[in-house]
This record gives structure tokens, sequence and C-alpha cells, in this order.
């Protein structure tokens, strides 16, 4: 089941971390030892990167985002961070552009695009688009809509 947006200013529901790392098995036994189910690792070739969505009964879902051959997004980041690092939040949005539109207007933020959308293989096609929120950090977002035709 999907989550649906609360009713909150920016029209953002959260969905989860990001877990940007080189090798994914430190952070399953992290994940697994604080009763984490790790879900299955799929290549992304979009994005050239494998994923995992780790989900707990308590506590926030994690998506382990780790290399894959031949260089990627996370090249750079983990070069300076070779231990890892939670780099991004993810939420869901049934409208993304008003959503960033309130972000802007009535938040006073500045948002940047980093990356063009793109399908999701681990969202199941849906759209995803990652943004720099300044003072923030980086946030993705998947959009609700995108696999309706509504967008």
């Amino acid at each position: 089941m999907t989550p649906k947006p609360e009713q909150n200013k920016w029209g953002l529901s959260f969905h989860h971390l990001g877990l940007a790392v080189n090798e994914p098995e430190p952070a399953v036994t992290f994940l697994t030892g604080l009763g984490y189910q790790i879900g299955s690792i799929i290549f992304d070739p979009l994005q050239n990167v494998n994923l995992s969505l780790c989900r707990h009964a308590q506590m926030p879902d994690v998506e382990i985002i780790f290399p894959a051959p031949g260089g990627g997004p996370l090249d750079k980041l983990l070069a300076t961070r070779k231990g890892g690092l939670v780099y991004h939040m993810c939420f869901v949005s049934e409208d993304i552009d008003s959503a960033l539109e309130a972000l802007e207007t009535e938040g006073g933020l500045r948002i940047f695009p980093i990356s063009p959308v793109k399908k999701a293989v681990l969202f199941g096609g849906k759209e995803v688009s990652f943004y720099l929120v300044e003072g923030v950090g980086i946030i993705e977002i998947i959009d609700e809509r995108s696999l309706s035709g509504e967008r």
C-alpha cells in the first residue's frame, strides 16, 4: 500500500531515508540487528546504482544505495564519505509542482533541482526527482500521479 500525503503545508508525506554506502554488508548487518527486514537488491540502470528498501514496523524505512560498476551518481559523495552516510530524505507527493511552489513561496526556501525526473525501478516505475533544499539538504520526491497518467 502506498502512503498518501498527509494534509500539511507542503503536500509531502515522509517515505524513507536514503543511506549511501560503498558496500551493503555493514549496513545490512546493522539494520538487521535493529530488526529491519532487508528487501531484495535491485539494480536501477537509469541511475546505475543498486538499491534495497529495508522496512521496520516501528522505525522509518531505509533505502540502502550502493554503486554499480561503471560509475554513477554516488561516486563523488562516497569518495569523501567512505564510511557511508544518510544523504537524502524521501517524500511522496500527489502534486509535486504545488509542493515545490509552496516550499519556495510560503516557506521561503530555495529549491534547486539536481537531477532530471526518472522512472524508479524500486518504486514500480513511478517518477522520482531530487532537489537540494538550501539549508536542509537533498530530498527525493516520488510522484504518486506518474503511473496514473495524471501528470
